[in-house]
C-alpha cells in the first residue's frame, strides 16, 4: 500500500477511500467519469487529502485535458516544503522553502535555489568559506562518501544553468521540474543526515552521560 507524507503534520498515511479523494472538474462538467478515454479539453484532476493524524487538506490540480496539460499546482500548501526544526540555520530553511514553491512556476529557478541552499549547508555545516562553491565542494572531498561528492557536483553544475547564460545565447538548456523536484529531494536528505541525525545523536548522547553522571552520584551516596 503506498502512502503520502501530510505537508503540514510530516505522518505518513496510508493512501485509500478515507484519506483521499480525486474528481475531475472541467469547463462543462463538476466531476467527469473517470472511465472517459477522452476528457475534455478543459479536464482538471483535483486530489484532496485529509490526514488522519492533524485532520488538514492538501490539495492539488493536475491538468489532463489536451489544452491544460501544463496545469500541475500545489494549491494547498502553496509548495510541499517540510518544516524543519529552528536549529537549522534560517538561511538554509528559506532557499529550500522557496526552492519548493518555485518548482512549477520555474524549475530552472529551482535549482538555482537548491545550488544555493546546498553551499549554505556546505559553509554552516562543515565551516568551510572558499571563494566558489566549486572550491568548497573539492574541500570536502575527503569528508564524505566518493559517490555523494559527485552528487554534489552534479548539483553544483545543473544550478549553473539557471544561474548563467550559455556561451551561445541561442542555446536554451532547460530543467524539467521533475528534474528541480530530484534536487529538492537531496537537498531533504542531507538535511536529515546532516543535520538531524546529528542533532539526535548529540541529544542521545547527553542523555546517556546524564544517565551515567546520576547513576555515579548513586553510588557515592552509598559508599
Amino acid at each position: 500500500m503506498s502512502g503520502f507524507q501530510c505537508p503540514f503534520c510530516s505522518a505518513v498515511m496510508a493512501v485509500t477511500s478515507d484519506t483521499r479523494r480525486i474528481y475531475r472538474p472541467s469547463f462543462f462538467s463538476s466531476n467527469e467519469s473517470f472511465n472517459s478515454d477522452k476528457p475534455s479539453d478543459s479536464c482538471l484532476n483535483m486530489t484532496f487529502y485529509q490526514c488522519p493524524n492533524c485532520k488538514e487538506y492538501t490539495i492539488f490540480a493536475t491538468g489532463v485535458g489536451r489544452t491544460v496539460k501544463d496545469v500541475e499546482i500545489a494549491i494547498r500548501p502553496k509548495s510541499l516544503a517540510r518544516k524543519y526544526p529552528d536549529y537549522i540555520p534560517l538561511a538554509i530553511r528559506s532557499d529550500y522553502e522557496e526552492a519548493s514553491a518555485i518548482l512549477h512556476l520555474s524549475p530552472k529557478a529551482s535549482a538555482t535555489l537548491s545550488r544555493r541552499c546546498l553551499q549554505g549547508m556546505i559553509r554552516d555545516f562543515f565551516q568551510i568559506s572558499k571563494s566558489n562553491l566549486f572550491e568548497e565542494i573539492n574541500a570536502i572531498k575527503d569528508k564524505i562518501p566518493a559517490d555523494q561528492w559527485a552528487v554534489l557536483d552534479g548539483v553544483r553544475r545543473i544550478g549553473n544553468i539557471g544561474a548563467h547564460m550559455e556561451k551561445d545565447i541561442n542555446l536554451i538548456v532547460d530543467i524539467e521540474p521533475d528534474e528541480a523536484q530530484k534536487l529538492i529531494k537531496l537537498i531533504e536528505l542531507l538535511l536529515q543526515q546532516w543535520y538531524i541525525e546529528r542533532h539526535n545523536q548529540q541529544e542521545l548522547f547527553a542523555d546517556i552521560i546524564g544517565i551515567d553522571q546520576a547513576k555515579q552520584q548513586e553510588r557515592k551516596k552509598t559508599e
